[in-house]
């Protein structure tokens, strides 16, 4: 447990210092946003905000993640995580450098983004279906078991590369993705500990499963960098935003999640957990489809969600108290379905 408080301290207190160093750079490197044009009339004041921001909390949540992990068994858990989180995070910054570079809204193209996410998402997948440690076998509290057998690995990624996206269009408000990331990320940590505790008691003795326990605590303490990361960042993030995370965080976030969902074993849960986060995909895609199907009618006034009750007149920080209070609430059901 002191480990997870630790991991969470140590990630904020990482991302607060580097902000003043961070910042200042991104301006002098002139790496500002480029807000889309159809986006709210009244997000073009933010034009020019210092973007790639997520590389703070990025270093900070690595740095805190390792220091404090169950170091002989790291190589099967958190590393992993980092790693995933480094390689979404990558293909995000590569999006924001061609954005701020080119100073256009769009970075890569679609079919670069989905082609770096397939094989980042493959690999993932592989990696879980070959692991001893995680396996098909996909458990759910209220069906139990569900062995996915070679189903396993196109199933996981489009988990990935779902979460990753969701996360990228929820990314649309100031503090909005950090602060539900905050919120998941603390139950996940919560979830992970308790798994490391029952495995702990209930299989003492065997050599893999006392190795999982140690992993499920090596996860808890991921979980909870990622937190504090968060935490950090939204001192700089929360409304009016000196800095946005850019592609760079909210696919790093996206990584993050997606590793935490796949340990855990319970990637179904993410619907209730994330549900923000799904309802920000949700929205996009009924958006598109009502209009195209539908000969130009709209569902929403704007998509993803939060920009609809944007332009119903809710302030920006209400929208983000309100997503973080759902996302308490849900992920607080979850738990309940486990302890």
């Amino acid at each position: 447990m002191q480990k997870m408080i630790f991991a969470f301290i140590a990630s904020a207190a990482i991302v607060m210092l580097l902000a003043p160093l961070f910042i200042p750079m991104l301006r002098r490197l002139k790496f500002g946003q480029v807000e889309r044009v159809e986006g709210p009339h009244a997000h073009s004041a933010k034009e020019g905000t210092p973007t790639m921001g997520g590389l703070m909390f990025v270093i900070g949540i690595t740095a805190a993640a390792m220091i404090f992990s169950v170091y002989d068994i790291a190589l099967s858990f958190s590393v992993p995580a980092i790693l995933m989180m480094l390689g979404f995070g990558l293909v995000g910054f590569l999006d924001d450098f061609i954005k701020v570079k080119c100073k256009r809204n769009l970075g890569l193209r679609a079919y670069q983004k989905i082609i770096a996410q397939l094989l980042l998402s493959f690999v993932v997948a592989y990696y879980a279906y070959r692991s001893e440690f995680i396996g098909p076998v996909l458990y759910d509290p209220v069906f139990g078991e569900i062995n996915m057998g070679w189903g396993y690995i196109p199933f996981i990624m489009f988990v990935v590369i779902a979460i990753v996206n969701s996360a990228n269009l929820t990314d649309g408000l100031d503090g909005l993705l950090g602060g539900v990331t905050l919120v998941y990320s603390i139950a996940m940590g919560i979830l992970f500990l308790y798994f490391a505790l029952v495995l702990n008691k209930s299989l003492a003795g065997s050599p893999v499963f006392v190795a999982q326990s140690d992993g499920m605590l090596s996860m808890a303490i991921f979980s909870f960098a990622v937190a504090g990361g968060c935490l950090g960042f939204l001192r700089s993030n929360s409304y009016p935003a000196k800095v946005f995370m850019g592609d760079t965080g909210s696919m790093a976030l996206g990584g993050a999640m997606s590793a935490m969902v796949i340990y855990s074993r319970s990637p179904f849960l993410f619907l209730l957990m994330g549900i923000c986060i799904v309802a920000s995909a949700v929205s996009d895609v009924l958006q598109v489809g009502s209009y195209k199907l539908r000969h130009g009618k709209r569902i929403f006034k704007m998509a993803p969600l939060h920009h609809h009750f944007e332009l119903l007149g809710y302030p920006e920080t209400k929208i983000v108290t309100g997503y973080m209070i759902v996302t308490a609430i849900t992920c607080l059901a979850a738990l309940a379905l486990y302890i």
